[in-house]
C-alpha cells in the first residue's frame, strides 16, 4: 500500500476522533495544552492499537476468506464509511460531556471512535498488508488531527464537524471501490 493511500485512510479514520476532539475543545472551558495532548494521545493510541487487533483477527481467518478478500475489504470499508455518514446525519448538534478529562470517559470516547480502525485492520490482513507501519501512521495522524482540532475548536468552534464526518465516510467508500477495481483489473 502506498503512503498516499495510507495517509488518506488514516485521515478518514481520524474523523470520528477529530469530531469528538472538536466537541471537547468547545466543552472544556479553559483548555490547557497538556489536556489537549492527553486527549489527543488517548485517541491516537486507540486508533493505532485497534487495527493491530483487527489484523490479527483477519490473519487467523485469512485462509477461509482469500477468495472473497477484495469484496470483504470493500464491504468493511464501505460499511464503515456509510456508518460515518449515517452518524453525521443523525447526531444531535448538542454534544455535551460532564467531564471529558476523566480517564473512564476518555477511555470510552477513545474506544468508541476507534472501532472503525478494527475493521480497517481486518481489511489490511486480507490485503496482506503489514500492520506495524500503518498502525503507527494511523496513530500519529489521529494524534495530530485531534490536537489541531481540539485546539482550534477551543478558539473558533465546531462549524465543520459534520462536514468532516461526511467527507471521511465518502473517502472510505471510495477506497473500498478502488480496491475492487484494482482486483478486477488484475484479473483481466
Amino acid at each position: 500500500m502506498d503512503i498516499f493511500t495510507l495517509l488518506i485512510i488514516a485521515s478518514a479514520l481520524s474523523i470520528d476522533a477529530l469530531s469528538v476532539s472538536i466537541a471537547n475543545g468547545i466543552i472544556i472551558p479553559q483548555l490547557k495544552t497538556r489536556q489537549a495532548i492527553y486527549i489527543s494521545f488517548s485517541f491516537g493510541f486507540f486508533q493505532s492499537i485497534m487495527p493491530v487487533i483487527g489484523w490479527f483477527v483477519g490473519k487467523t481467518f485469512a485462509e477461509y476468506i482469500q477468495v472473497y478478500d477484495h469484496w470483504i475489504a470493500f464491504a468493511l470499508l464501505s460499511s464503515v464509511g456509510i456508518k460515518m455518514i449515517h452518524e453525521a446525519y443523525t447526531q444531535s448538534e448538542n454534544k455535551t460531556c460532564k467531564n471529558c478529562l476523566q480517564p473512564k470517559i476518555l477511555l470510552l470516547m477513545s474506544l468508541a471512535t476507534s472501532i472503525d480502525a478494527l475493521a480497517i485492520g481486518i481489511s489490511f490482513s486480507i490485503l496482506k498488508t503489514d500492520i506495524l507501519f500503518p498502525a503507527i501512521v494511523i496513530g500519529v495522524v489521529t494524534f495530530i488531527n485531534c490536537f489541531a482540532g481540539i485546539t482550534i475548536a477551543h478558539k473558533i468552534g465546531s462549524f465543520f464537524g459534520k462536514k468532516m464526518e461526511y467527507a471521511g465516510g465518502i473517502i472510505l467508500i471510495a477506497i473500498g471501490v478502488k480496491i475492487v477495481i484494482e482486483h478486477i483489473c488484475l484479473c483481466i
